[in-house]
């Protein structure tokens, strides 16, 4: 049974510290004049009340976290936070408690999914809060606090693994993990702003460039305008974007082993990279060479700007648009769909599945394939020429297993709510997955589904991006007793 005093301690100084980041916003408020500066520092304060309202009662307790702590710190704190960081949305542009959840979750999740009709009326600070609430939900606010809070280095690996995504969560870039943590979140700082200057250069405005980038390296999807990148219509700027969603879909750990080993060919050496560029690469040429011998574009080059920019998005489940896919011919809308169920990779910012976990149930059902004609055979699985655990192999597929029935759950949770089966189908692929671009009724926007359905798509948001287990651990008998 988990220690609630223990996790209320250390969430309390978690919300707390959160609480800090809304102070950004609202400098960002005071520069554009545009009269929300004040429910930010209203937000502000809340949530440093709610913070020290949790830690004060556990102030004494020991800091310990063990194992099971963790699932349910990090839980409580995706929700928590999610509900503080509601309030700006509920304070302007005056969204109800469901909807301002809703966005403030999608943000967190880094879905990009908006119950905000028309986004060009928002204040740009309401903007710039929805761009950092994608930027720090897109490594972890866990991570980061486990690489600046002394505070958590004891316990701090039970929240890293519950966090992390992934099958393997046990391995560590540095011995210690507040080093691994800071790490990481090193190389993304630092993508960040060669993404912002690219941006820049490439004709944005500054203000654009931050939020489009922070946007687009934690592949959350939240845009400055209703048309997306379709605003600026520049196979540069589309081109910029391309890039940086498809680093920030490979495993952030291989970006921080090429720049401290200095050779590229660490992203060739691993298998997972090598599969994710081969999905990604024959999949912008199906949808590509579709568009073009549609007629949809006119030329390969149109073709290719569209095809490559709208895979890349919803691989990486970033949810970016520059063109309406859900008006393409043939099977596009729904394959582009599908393929956000796949997603990136394992230790990236991106949502699905994660592309080692495919990889390796395909190469198990091969294993089983041999064994109908070789059923004495010890053919063991591999994955860049390591032979993994049994524990491995069957947690992938227990995995796959959870997946299909949370998704056919909330499918049909969705259905019950109202909505028709292809609008469910896309709504669970956009929520599930964090990848936000929908079909149907939720194709625009999330702005006219019912309260239900936008609690179960809220819920469906955070059990995607904890990963199912980390959040489904917490409603087993098991999980509680002593």
């Amino acid at each position: 049974m988990p220690r609630l005093a223990a996790v209320a301690r250390v969430l309390g100084i978690l919300v707390a510290a959160y609480s800090i980041t809304m102070l950004v916003p609202a400098g960002v408020a005071l520069i554009y004049h545009d009269g929300q500066a004040i429910h930010f520092v209203e937000a502000f304060l809340v949530t440093l009340a709610i913070g020290i309202a949790m830690w004060f009662p556990a102030r004494n307790t020991p800091r310990e976290l063990r194992g099971r702590d963790g699932f349910l710190l990090v839980t409580l704190y995706w929700v928590v936070l999610s509900a503080v960081s509601s309030l700006p949305f509920h304070f302007s542009p005056h969204l109800d408690f469901t909807d301002a959840f809703f966005e403030a979750v999608s943000g967190f999740t880094t879905t990009g999914a908006t119950t905000i009709v028309n986004v060009n009326a928002v204040p740009k600070s309401i903007l710039y809060y929805r761009a950092q609430l994608n930027w720090l939900g897109g490594m972890g606010l866990i991570v980061l606090a486990i690489a600046i809070l002394p505070l958590l280095r004891v316990g701090g690996s039970q929240m890293f693994k519950a966090e992390t995504p992934g099958p393997f969560k046990d391995e560590k870039l540095t011995p210690r993990i507040a080093d691994t943590a800071r790490a990481l979140w090193l190389i993304y700082v630092g993508m960040t702003l060669a993404n912002v200057l690219a941006f820049w250069a490439a004709g944005m405005t500054f203000y654009d460039a931050v939020c489009q980038a922070f946007a687009t390296m934690a592949t959350g999807g939240f845009s400055t305008h209703n048309s997306s990148f379709a605003y600026w219509n520049s196979p540069l700027i589309s081109a910029i974007a391309d890039v940086f969603m498809f680093l920030s879909g490979m495993n952030f750990a291989l970006h921080y082993l090429a720049l401290r080993k200095g050779r590229l060919s660490v992203y060739w050496a691993d298998a997972e990279a090598r599969w994710y560029t081969a999905f990604v690469a024959s999949s912008i040429v199906v949808v590509s060479l579709t568009l073009l011998f549609t007629h949809t574009y006119p030329t390969l080059g149109a073709a290719l700007n569209y095809g490559a920019f709208q895979v890349l998005t919803v691989i990486t489940c970033t949810g970016f648009t520059s063109a309406n896919f859900g008006t393409w011919p043939l099977y596009l809308p729904t394959l582009l769909m599908m393929l956000a169920i796949i997603g990136g990779s394992a230790g990236s910012t991106a949502g699905g599945m994660k592309v080692v976990r495919v990889y390796l149930a395909v190469k198990q059902s091969f294993r089983e394939f041999r064994r109908i004609l070789h059923p004495r055979a010890e053919i063991p699985v591999k994955l860049d020429n390591m032979v993994l655990p049994q524990r491995v192999v069957s947690a992938i597929w227990g995995f796959l297993a959870a997946y299909i029935l949370v998704y056919l759950m909330f499918m049909l949770a969705l259905m019950g709510a109202g909505m028709n089966w292809y609008s469910a189908f896309a709504a669970v692929s956009a929520c599930l997955n964090n990848m936000g671009a929908g079909l149907g009724q939720v194709g625009a926007n999330f702005a006219h589904i019912s309260t239900a359905a936008t609690w179960i798509c809220s819920i469906s948001m955070l059990v995607g991006r904890l990963e199912i287990f980390t959040f489904l651990v917490l409603f087993t008998p098991m999980y509680w007793r002593p």
